[in-house]
């Protein structure tokens, strides 16, 4: 099981160059990925977001092992053909380490929909999401896309250059549990990030549904959040190896949203990913 930082670039982290240098910190103790939220708003008592694309860039730019991405984009305020030319530079940029995160997203916390006029009917935008999905696939392949659908349309299009991998750029749907639309919609796709997972034992059932919906789980990526580390403490914690022996391939964590220190996150990234012993998986 790997070990991802996923962190939100707001108030004590809205600052691109503390981010770089906390991503390069992260690579340096041996975390293996660094994610970050996409938001365009967030609850109060937040105030400044950055933009998580242009902090990835520079993030890429300084890094050599670490994965990286959004996670996670909702795609119903970014038009997909955007996207993907930004992906495409970004996976470009770090030679093949980047990770699509995509979700249908939420009008909760903060605002990010409703207020600019976005489609906020979450099986609208579920429509949307698979929609915008196919035409982003086709578009980073660097192969001609021709799609016309309810919310999107490409006509004979096609990018160069393609990703930097010739599979092109893995896609992590994201969803919470148990909802079945979002496992059946990442059975498509190369991994699942799973919102509001609290036992390993859940995750049986969720490879079973996922199975179930045509994954091959020999190549897909069960990711688990799990959840906001508000004190910040790092400790040696059995229930790590207890994701690992479930199946999960990527647990991720830190702290946040609310009054980030930039002080405290770095202590806690220089702490270095969870210590467990597990018998199972990287």
């Amino acid at each position: 099981m790997r070990h991802g930082l996923f962190l939100p670039p707001f108030d004590g982290l809205a600052d691109v160059e503390r981010l770089a240098d906390l991503a390069v910190l992260a690579e340096e103790v041996g975390w293996d990925g660094f994610f970050l939220w996409d938001h365009l708003r967030y609850a109060e008592p937040v105030r400044d977001i950055l933009d998580p694309y242009i902090c990835l860039a520079v993030i890429a730019a300084r890094t050599s092992r670490l994965t990286l991405g959004p996670m996670v984009t909702p795609l119903i305020r970014r038009r997909p053909q955007v996207v993907a030319r930004q992906a495409v530079s970004l996976d470009r940029l770090s030679k093949g380490r980047l990770v699509m995160g995509f979700g249908i997203g939420d009008d909760y916390p903060g605002g990010d929909l409703a207020c600019f006029g976005e489609l906020t009917d979450a099986l609208a935008r579920g429509r949307a999401l698979n929609e915008g999905l196919a035409m982003f696939q086709g578009l980073v392949s660097g192969e001609e896309v021709n799609f016309s659908g309810e919310f999107y349309r490409a006509e004979g299009v096609a990018f160069q250059p393609g990703a930097h991998r010739p599979h092109g750029i893995p896609v992590w749907t994201a969803g919470r549990w148990p909802n079945a639309a979002p496992i059946r919609r990442a059975a498509h796709f190369q991994g699942m990030m799973v919102i509001q997972m609290t036992e390993p034992s859940q995750v049986t059932e969720l490879k079973r549904q996922l199975v179930a919906a045509g994954a091959d789980l020999e190549h897909f990526d069960i990711v688990v959040w799990g959840g906001r580390d508000e004190k910040m403490v790092r400790r040696d914690d059995d229930r790590y190896a207890q994701w690992a022996q479930a199946g999960v391939t990527w647990y991720l964590t830190g702290p946040g949203p609310f009054d980030l220190v930039y002080a405290e996150v770095r202590d806690f990234v220089s702490a270095g990913p969870p210590r467990y012993v597990s018998t199972v998986g990287p």
